[in-house]
């Protein structure tokens, strides 16, 4: 479903070039959750955005369902994001002067999906996600936990292919995060959706299908901690 081919990405810092990713070479299977373990700095981010098509390597291809991202245009790349991604930041993203309702239905809003089917879909997730009574809410009414829900449900709102979550539980206390992974990775496994999420926390990356380390710009299976 999800392939990186022969992945390079290499910066500009002043006059010297660093490499963070060389050659990396990964398959995602559909369904299932994977977690990407490295410590700040390995390249985590970097790969994620180039799964997403945000970013473009300097080489290697991104095969997303047959489809090689790295060949599309920057609309195409944008067009793609938008149908077929949901993502889950570290610091939720939520829109501070939007309610929790119209920060969940943005991204059919930007799809055109009908008003009203939004509107049904919205109140689907945010009762899945716990969050039924506070669809009036504004973001900073909410805990960081409860924020998080409601990114979770953002990122899940148009039915997305595959999911992307960035240090899902980084901005969050042990209990809240475990609480908010847990959620997580039981939506996205009964929706049948893809999800990658890159972590420096080895018990963040246990609650995973299968797992990853980066390092030097390579990415490794790492065995499951239970096996």
């Amino acid at each position: 479903m999800l392939e990186l081919r022969g992945l390079h990405k290499r910066y500009r810092e002043g006059d010297q070039t660093r490499s963070v990713l060389t050659g990396l070479d990964a398959r995602f299977e559909v369904g299932r959750v994977s977690a990407v373990l490295g410590r700040s700095g390995s390249g985590k981010s970097t790969l994620l955005n180039l799964v997403s098509g945000i970013d473009l390597p300097d080489a290697g291809s991104v095969i997303f369902e047959g489809r090689d991202l790295t060949r599309l245009t920057d609309r195409e790349r944008t067009l793609h994001r938008r149908a077929h991604i949901g993502f889950v930041f570290q610091f939720y993203n939520l829109i501070p002067n939007l309610r929790v309702e119209e920060n969940v239905r943005l991204p059919l809003d930007l799809l055109g999906r009908a008003p009203a089917r939004a509107r049904q879909r919205v109140a689907e997730l945010l009762a899945a996600v716990g969050l039924g009574d506070r669809a009036r809410s504004f973001p900073d009414a909410l805990s960081g936990g409860e924020q998080q829900r409601v990114a979770v449900a953002r990122a899940l709102i148009h039915a997305p292919r595959l999911v992307l979550a960035d240090e899902p539980t980084g901005n969050l206390d042990a209990a809240t995060g475990a609480e908010i992974l847990r959620l997580l990775c039981a939506m996205t496994r009964a929706a049948g959706t893809t999800l990658v999420l890159v972590t420096h926390s080895g018990v963040a990356a246990a609650a995973a299908d299968c797992r990853f380390g980066i390092e030097d710009g390579v990415l490794r299976a790492l065995p499951h901690p239970g096996s």
